[in-house]
């Protein structure tokens, strides 16, 4: 599929501001007062954010609310309504810490789990679609936007043991992600014979193009992207979301202003990284509805 700018920015930015509004609510770190705002306004403007760029893409944002009412069948709109109750809940755990320095453990304990809720809801955006194979596998999509949120959550929360675990975890699950959704379209068992509905008069093959220009279908969902640039891509993405963070969470240095600087440059690089791998997520998927263009 062509990567939107608007939810490649989404995905990136509203994972790492659930995922540090996740371990805020568990008191990780125990900040209060002025500290405590600066990791909030930090976790509030990543999430609000990255759900602000999710609505360039739509076609009428003005309707964006009506997704609201469909959370019975829709993980749009579960996603809509857990972030709507994470941001809500965490607003007011927030105001323990910042204006009255105590925390409500409950409170904070409910907001992370719909932090970490809202995070599974996007990801399941993209895992019930059986239209696209690689998006398709459950439980490797949950788990890698699972992982990855919750790795740059602590990297935010300053949690560094917490941190390389999960690093080291989220590396894994995007290694396996890639592993499996690269086999994941072959063995989906979708043949231009059942995108077409005509396997049962014999082979299928295309005569000619449906169309002698461009349309809809192929400019939102039929991109083709190289191998070579795809694993340049990949190489790139993992590097700086994982290998260079965990580096920098290594060293030993002394001294609080190198240490805080190394944090700084794990932190930018995982974001940098993140935002390539999720740019390869959406580059890479190949829709079903290629076959009928003869583009897979």
């Amino acid at each position: 599929m062509h990567p939107a700018p608007s939810v490649i920015a989404f995905t990136t930015l509203s994972g790492l501001g659930f995922g540090l509004l996740f371990f805020l609510g568990l008191g990780l770190p125990a900040v209060t007062g002025w500290v405590a705002f600066v990791f909030y306004a930090i976790a509030y403007a990543l999430a609000v954010g990255g759900l602000l760029a999710s609505t360039l893409h739509l076609g009428r944002p003005e309707r964006a609310w009506k997704a609201f009412s469909q959370w019975r069948s829709s993980w749009l709109s579960r996603e809509g309504c857990c972030a709507v109750a994470a941001l809500l809940t965490m607003g007011l755990y927030a105001i323990g810490a910042i204006f009255l320095e105590t925390h409500w453990p409950l409170i904070g304990a409910l907001g992370a789990a719909l932090s970490i809720g809202t995070v599974f809801t996007t990801s399941m955006i993209y895992a019930q679609l059986r239209t696209v194979p690689r998006w398709n596998m459950i439980p490797l999509t949950p788990a890698l936007f699972l992982t990855l949120s919750l790795a740059g959550g602590a990297l935010l929360a300053g949690q560094e043991s917490k941190a390389t675990g999960l690093l080291v975890l989220a590396g894994l699950t995007l290694l396996a992600y890639w592993h499996q959704g690269d086999r994941a379209f072959d063995t989906s068992g979708t043949t231009m014979a059942s995108a077409t509905g005509l396997g049962t008069g014999g082979q299928v093959r295309a005569f000619e193009p449906p169309h002698t220009g461009t349309n809809y279908l192929l400019r939102e969902f039929v991109h083709q992207l190289g191998r070579k640039h795809a694993a340049r891509l990949r190489v790139i993405g993992f590097v700086l979301a994982i290998m260079l963070p965990l580096l920098c969470l290594a060293l030993p240095v002394g001294g609080l202003a190198l240490k805080h600087a190394l944090a700084g440059l794990a932190v930018l690089s995982h974001i940098i990284g993140v935002a390539c791998t999720r740019w390869l997520f959406f580059a890479e998927a190949e829709h079903v509805v290629g076959l009928y263009y003869g583009k897979r």
